[in-house]
């Protein structure tokens, strides 16, 4: 069954790189991502300089705020090392999952510059660098502290693997596994009061219109026909 599933990987690569469309496509996909990376790094600087007073929220208010510092990171670190395994996986969805990543770091962007409210008096504070698992085992901070501020609107760590899960909708078991990250980030950031209530629940809508704009963006990329629809 290894050595089954080894050629058949082989095969899809061996195809994809004979292919001028995925080069074209890939190349324009990690263009993008760098561009996400970017505007995401100035839309948080600028909405952490930008803060407004912070509001009342009435799951916050009634929650106290619970220290969950390293799931935060270290959470989020390892869920991009699955998500990459996932893409490499499955070579040909790669051009349009990257594209679909960066569009949603690119719209994020837009709300972060839109909508910059302090953040909730009460919340867990982060440190990237403390409690870090993957500091510890490689040697190496993967959690920019330029991506951590007042970015939040909306929560990245909910809407992410919402994403995900319908990029992957036909694999069933990575869709479990991608909504269950979901619902347990968004668990996690409303308990450490690092979000507020909206953040997370406007997370899911958002990130399925995210979806739906780039089926439409990039419907060349998209293996519609070798997907079930959604």
């Amino acid at each position: 069954m290894i050595k089954r599933y080894c050629w058949r990987l082989w095969s899809e690569y061996k195809s994809c790189f004979k292919s001028k469309h995925f080069w074209i496509s890939f190349t324009a996909a990690l263009f993008m991502l760098v561009a996400g990376f970017v505007i995401s790094s100035y839309a948080v600087q600028y909405a952490t300089e930008s803060a407004s007073s912070s509001v009342t929220d009435l799951i916050l208010s009634n929650v106290p705020v619970v220290d969950l510092d390293g799931m935060f990171v270290n959470g989020a670190i390892m869920m991009v090392f699955f998500m990459i395994l996932v893409c490499l996986w499955e070579p040909k969805r790669i051009p349009f999952t990257v594209k679909t990543i960066s569009t949603f770091m690119i719209v994020r962007s837009l709300f972060i510059i839109l909508t910059h409210i302090g953040a909730f008096p009460t919340h867990a504070v982060i440190h990237p660098s403390s409690q870090n698992l993957i500091v510890d085992v490689i040697g190496v901070n993967l959690y920019s502290s330029s991506f951590l501020g007042n970015d939040s609107f909306f929560s990245g760590h909910t809407g992410l693997p919402f994403l995900m899960a319908f990029i992957y909708y036909d694999r069933k078991w990575l869709r479990i596994i991608f909504i269950s990250l979901s619902m347990i980030f968004g668990a996690v950031v409303l308990l450490a009061h690092i979000h507020y209530t909206i953040d997370v629940l406007s997370a899911f809508f958002i990130s399925y219109g995210i979806y739906r704009l780039s089926r439409l963006l990039y419907s060349k990329d998209f293996q519609g026909e070798t997907r079930k629809q959604f």
